[in-house]
């Protein structure tokens, strides 16, 4: 009888996991990339999986990140499914551990993030490809600048208005790029009002590109409520993205350096 290895998420859990497997499913678009950047396969990704293009063109997607088709993953008779705590709903991914196995990460910052990228390069038999990947971005990030933080709100949605808190991975790449978020003392991402930003020092205010889509017209709106702070466009993947995404970030942290300072 065959017996498979047992590897520890980042939840803790125990799961056994056939090696390599075969036909892997990705619940994470951050994740997604990182399998194509190391070399793995898949046989599904979600709907939200945009990188690479060549298999959100050609794979077989399986719902969005929060609104998994069950159906489908089961049709792909998955012998391993890679979901994240925060980003998949988690009663779904319940169900989808009663029948398969499934490894969860846990993201809060960049050694999360490390180590994260090292395990799904052992489960997937593709290791020296991600301790190359974790020793290129952990040098990137060494090499950012030590700069007196600036304070900062990084906004992800309108109507309601919902910043970035202080226990979320965007706080730790704030942090990287020397901002100080205003909201770091709140959990998670709350929901603030125009009020509670006026009665703080801000001096820079980040719309990310994702998930919502903020737009040049928001950079005009907000610039007439906030005029004492200046107001930038970024790309989210850079703040939020934890898998191979990482690599191009420092040097993306230091063009919004030198466009604010």
């Amino acid at each position: 009888m065959e017996i498979n290895p047992i590897y520890i998420d980042q939840l803790g859990r125990r799961v056994a996991i056939p090696f390599p497997p075969r036909r892997i499913i990705s619940l994470v678009p951050s994740q997604t990339e990182l399998l194509y950047h190391i070399g793995a396969d898949v046989a599904g990704i979600t709907k939200f999986c945009v990188h690479p293009d060549e298999w959100f063109r050609t794979k077989p997607r399986i719902g969005g990140t929060k609104q998994l088709h069950i159906d489908k993953i089961r049709a792909l008779q998955p012998d391993l499914i890679i979901a994240n705590k925060e980003e998949n709903e988690p009663e779904q991914v319940k169900a989808l551990m009663e029948e398969f196995p499934v490894w969860v990460s846990d993201i809060h910052n960049l050694r999360d993030a490390m180590e994260m990228i090292r395990w799904l390069g052992v489960i997937t038999g593709h290791s020296p490809e991600a301790v190359d990947l974790v020793i290129q971005i952990m040098a990137g990030f060494r090499g950012l600048p030590a700069l007196a933080p600036i304070k900062a709100a990084y906004f992800i949605w309108k109507d309601p208005w919902m910043v970035a808190g202080g226990d979320t991975f965007i706080n730790e790449m704030m942090k990287a790029c020397g901002l100080e978020n205003i909201f770091g003392d709140k959990p998670r991402y709350p929901v603030i009002t125009p009020d509670q930003l006026q009665g703080t020092d801000c001096r820079l205010i980040l719309l990310s590109s994702e998930p919502y889509p903020f737009k040049d017209k928001h950079i005009a709106a907000l610039q007439v409520i906030f005029p004492q702070a200046k107001v930038l466009l970024v790309d989210g993947e850079m703040y939020s993205w934890y898998g191979s995404r990482l690599l191009e970030a420092p040097a993306y942290f230091r063009e919004i350096m030198a466009a604010f300072r």
